[in-house]
């Protein structure tokens, strides 16, 4: 990642779910934050999802899913990622999601969960400290 470059942040609403309140409050809070956000609006498919990813070149993907079908779309996502050679890209998901499923998720390879009510804070923090940190990146020590 480019240090002169913003973190680029890719939010998206896969599958049936309509509502789009929180992912826009994630989307103007991470931009507010200093982020550069992308978001792709309603009702998009996983194969979508991963194309504009792969096609904005993100340095994180925010799934935000309220719909109860958070395990099957993540899983297609998580795998166009891998299937493009993308796993690279962070991704965080967002919305209604099960205590009991959490694990499932985090073994398939989300990096985080976000439930409702996540201050934006907690959010931007996470996304600066597990970014893959480039060696111009990395603090100069100087030896006295």
């Amino acid at each position: 990642m480019n240090e002169n470059r913003k973190i680029r942040v890719l939010i998206s609403k896969p599958g049936l779910d309509g509502h789009e309140r929180g992912a826009m409050v994630v989307a103007y809070g991470l931009r507010d934050e200093g982020f550069e956000v992308i978001y792709t609006g309603l009702r998009q498919t996983p194969e979508q999802i991963v194309n504009a990813a792969i096609q904005e070149d993100v340095d994180v993907l925010g799934l935000s899913i309220l719909s109860g079908a958070h395990l099957g779309l993540t899983r297609k996502v998580i795998d166009g990622l891998g299937a493009q050679q993308a796993d690279d890209i962070l991704v965080l998901l967002g919305g209604i999601i099960p205590e009991e499923d959490i694990p499932a998720l985090k073994e398939m390879g989300v990096d985080e969960i976000f439930t409702a009510g996540t201050p934006i804070k907690d959010i931007s923090d996470f996304i600066r400290s597990h970014l893959p940190r480039s060696p111009e990146q990395e603090p100069v020590i100087e030896k006295p």
